[in-house]
């Protein structure tokens, strides 16, 4: 029995050392498994700050060429309003000139009815009177 007793404490012994071995393993697994979490947090910090700076570039570019756009748009509309009243007042000139002749051409001929009522006061009392007649003519068939 003695012999069985000592296969008995060297199996113990062995399964102690393999138990062991195991624990250790584990233990190194363990620890190694941990770095490597560290290691991916660490990665993944500096990842999500690189994308952070990345974004923040690009919100900042952005808003730059959106103001350079405005500016852009806005002095192009400053041109467009300053031709639109260059051309409205070219118009409103040419306008001005255009009732200038009108009128001119208004007085002459006032001159020149006026002068012929004088001279024709009894042809010009007829052909007033016709053209009455033939107004109300055509204001009754109304």
């Amino acid at each position: 029995m003695a012999n069985h007793e000592a296969t008995a404490d060297e199996l113990k012994a062995k399964a102690r050392e393999a138990a062991d071995d195991v624990g250790r393993h584990a233990s190194r697994a363990a620890d190694e498994a941990s770095a490597a979490y560290e290691t991916a947090r660490e990665k993944g910090a500096e990842l999500y700050e690189t994308a952070r700076e990345k974004g923040a570039e690009f919100v900042e570019d952005a808003k730059r060429r959106g103001a350079e756009y405005a500016e852009t748009v806005r002095e192009r509309g400053h041109e467009y309003a300053e031709r639109a009243r260059d051309e409205a007042r070219r118009l409103y000139r040419q306008g001005e000139r255009q009732a200038h002749e009108v009128a001119a051409h208004a007085e002459e001929y006032y001159d020149e009815v006026s002068g012929m009522v004088r001279r024709n006061p009894a042809q010009a009392l007829g052909i007033a009177a016709g053209i009455g007649f033939l107004l109300g003519l055509i204001i009754a068939r109304r």
